[in-house]
């Protein structure tokens, strides 16, 4: 675990550990709204090579719906960041920390945001479990 998140390493190719990903996320109830290749944009942009790497937006809907409507400056912390990048062997996935985000300011006063926190990192802890093979 980073200070920001949950680590899981896959060995498994980049491409299957991006599917491996998806799927997890999928079964908590998360969907994939935006996804940035850092590589490539580094390659377009500035010219420069980079390993692959990618976040992934992934979003609840009713937790995400239920927590701008408690707190709307709760979306400057949305969605829920997940990193996938090439490693030696295979693949590093980063899940965030929702509690640990969520407490930023005085957020983490608002017992529905606590709340919500609470289910969307159960949700993410389950994902890594899932990926881990549990």
């Amino acid at each position: 675990m980073s200070g920001f998140g949950t680590e899981v390493s896959l060995d498994r190719p980049f491409d299957e550990a991006v599917e491996a990903v998806t799927a997890a996320l999928a079964a908590e109830g998360f969907g994939v709204i935006s996804r940035i290749d850092l590589d490539k944009a580094f390659a377009e942009k500035l010219g420069t090579a980079f390993r692959r790497y990618t976040i992934l937006g992934a979003c609840n809907p009713a937790l995400a719906h239920r927590a701008v409507t408690a707190r709307p400056d709760v979306g400057l912390l949305l969605p829920c960041n997940v990193t996938i990048e090439e490693a030696p062997g295979g693949a590093l996935v980063r899940l965030v920390d929702a509690g640990q985000m969520m407490a930023m300011g005085d957020l983490g006063d608002v017992p529905e945001i606590a709340e919500l926190a609470a289910d969307a990192g159960a949700r993410l802890d389950r994902v890594a479990t899932a990926l881990r093979g549990g």
